[in-house]
């Protein structure tokens, strides 16, 4: 199962590369969008962490009943580490594409000047310019609030099944560091973690989707043994 990252969409780039590999070795595969995000109904603005990690969960109870093994991109691997906590008897394995685990306060909060946070906290959102889209990333005071209830890198992250992390060395939205922080949060002693020498956030070049389903493929192959 795939998580895609924020304001992304099942149509993007890797969950194709993904669909393709599921549909050329014959293995399962589910992709979906969040409320609010590609072909779902919502508002986007109404979504927070939390609401999304239902969608997966949702998802996730509705795909059968056996092992599951789910890729997270960005925000995503935020989104499948809480699915797996939530799941698991389910959740045998994680690849963790640039991962923004704890990303509302960690990466938003944490980095926003004083005139952005006053912005926020008096309008309940600040449109935060993109480099992905044309339209800004509208951030709103809810996503940041709830977001804190579901913070995973202030302790061990009690999740113990294979990781594989992949990650760009040139990331300007995702520091290298961060995923190297989630790496060692994670109980798991079964954790690699690949770093990108000049890779971005998206990762989504031919090497880097190559990496990505061989990566897939080694934790389908463990998580079956």
């Amino acid at each position: 199962m795939l998580c895609g990252g924020f304001r992304s969409d099942m149509a993007g780039t890797k969950a194709a590369a993904l669909d393709a590999w599921a549909m050329r070795t014959g293995q399962a595969f589910v992709r979906f969008d969040y409320r609010g995000h590609g072909e779902s109904s919502g508002d986007f603005t109404d979504g927070t962490v939390g609401l999304w990690r239902d969608d997966a969960l949702l998802v996730l109870d509705q795909a059968g009943d056996g092992p599951m093994v789910v890729v997270g991109s960005s925000m995503g691997a935020w989104i499948a580490l809480l699915a797996a906590l939530a799941r698991p008897d389910r959740v045998r394995g994680l690849v963790l594409v640039a991962p923004a685990v704890d990303f509302t306060e960690a990466l938003i909060w944490d980095r926003l000047p004083g005139d952005a946070r006053a912005t926020l906290e008096r309008d309940g959102v600040w449109l935060r310019p993109s480099e992905y889209s044309g339209e800004p990333d509208r951030i709103t005071r809810g996503l940041i609030e709830e977001g804190r209830r579901h913070l995973l890198l202030g302790g061990p992250i009690p999740f113990r099944g294979p990781v594989r992390i992949l990650h760009g060395l040139a990331d300007e939205t995702v520091p290298w560091e961060h995923g190297l922080r989630t790496a060692d949060a994670l109980e798991s002693q079964d954790v690699l973690v690949t770093l990108v020498k000049g890779g971005d956030h998206r990762l989504s070049g031919p090497g880097d989707l190559e990496r990505l389903t061989a990566a897939l493929a080694e934790i389908v192959a463990r998580t079956a043994e």
